[in-house]
């Protein structure tokens, strides 16, 4: 005997969404499944079939076995397991709404920051037409410029060109 479900408990459109690219094989595999399992369920009948009993007393030839099963069959009960847990899971679920909606709208503050700075990295010339003057003009700290600072930034002597450790000196002076 199968018991029939009303309404579907899982909303597989929901979760297909949910599931990142590189688990949609397992994602279709385990669907696969459920389904097969729901067709399996659904092939048997809601109810137990009807036993004919009239036909077995005809037949059997033990007076009272027949209704001895009967009564006995009428007794059988499949305990079925009550769903307790489907209502705290939802009030847990309803609790988590305000925090799960305040997470949800700091991530879109940070994604909505981090969009502004790809657009101003995506607004600016392409590297290869940029001049020293554009530089400057963008980013006056960290450009070149020769009258106040004639160092590139962050203006320490590691970082200009043609800098030379004390170890390559010394072998450059030695060769000459």
């Amino acid at each position: 005997m199968s018991k029939r479900f009303t309404k579907p408990a899982i909303n597989w459109i929901e979760f297909e969404k949910r599931v990142p690219p590189e688990q949609k094989g397992k994602f279709l595999a385990f669907k696969a499944k459920a389904d097969m399992y729901l067709r399996r369920m659904q092939a048997f009948p809601p109810e137990l079939p009807k036993i004919n009993w009239e036909e077995y007393a005809k037949k059997v030839p033990v007076q009272g076995l027949v209704e001895k099963f009967k009564s006995e069959y009428a007794q059988v009960k499949i305990p079925y397991p009550v769903d307790t847990l489907s209502v705290k899971v939802d009030e847990q679920w309803k609790s988590l709404q305000p925090q799960i909606k305040s997470y949800c709208a700091d991530r879109q503050k940070e994604i909505d920051a981090a969009q502004k700075e790809l657009d101003k990295i995506n607004a600016l010339p392409k590297f290869d037409d940029i001049t020293l003057e554009m530089l400057y003009d963008m980013n006056g700290v960290k450009a070149f410029d020769p009258v106040k600072r004639p160092t590139f930034w962050p203006h320490t002597p590691e970082e200009q060109p043609g800098y030379m450790t004390p170890e390559q000196k010394a072998l450059k002076e030695k060769k000459h």
